[in-house]
């Protein structure tokens, strides 16, 4: 599918780039330094430009494999690069898949996440026609705990080593 772009109000939702009109490479760069994202994204190392690059082509080609919706969470004015969310695990023909969100340092505290959650949220049921989106987070991510709560998620408990929560189509 193509990339769909997201007016949500105090933040807009577009994708990841690196091209000469907006370069999200640096702050991808600074954002993966951070310990406390570093704790809780472990999946992906960023720590220099060209692996930046690396993953914003990712984000690109896991759009067109229909594998992943991954939006920058950003400024709208500046097109600043505050965050990334994305629905993750993207089954189609079940109508299922799973949000991720991660925040800048720099953009922390402002409701960043909750905003961008709840748009991504909207597309899936809206645009994809999804059936149920689940957020997953380790027990001792509080932030994960408050984004889940307050962007309208029922917590379905313990998950493994994680927790799960679920969103559907119907309360979404």
């Amino acid at each position: 599918m193509e990339p769909a772009e997201i007016n949500a109000g105090t933040l807009y939702l577009r994708q990841l780039r690196a091209d000469g009109a907006i370069d999200d490479r640096p702050a991808l760069v600074e954002a993966f330094a951070d310990p406390v994202i570093r704790n809780f994204v472990r999946n992906y190392v960023v720590d220099s430009v060209e692996a930046a690059e690396e993953y914003v082509r990712r984000r690109a080609e896991e759009w067109k494999r229909d594998q992943r919706c991954s939006w920058a969470v950003a400024e709208p004015t500046t097109g600043e690069l505050l965050g990334e969310v994305g629905l993750k695990e993207l089954d189609l023909a079940a109508g299922t898949a799973e949000v991720a969100v991660w925040v800048h340092p720099s953009a922390r505290g402002r409701g960043v996440a909750t905003t961008a959650v709840g748009a991504a949220v909207r597309f899936g049921f809206g645009a994809l026609g999804l059936s149920h989106i689940d957020y997953v987070h380790e027990p001792d991510n509080a932030a994960s705990r408050e984004v889940a709560r307050k962007s309208g998620f029922t917590l379905l408990g313990p998950d493994g080593e994680n927790v799960r929560w679920r969103q559907t189509a119907e309360n979404g």
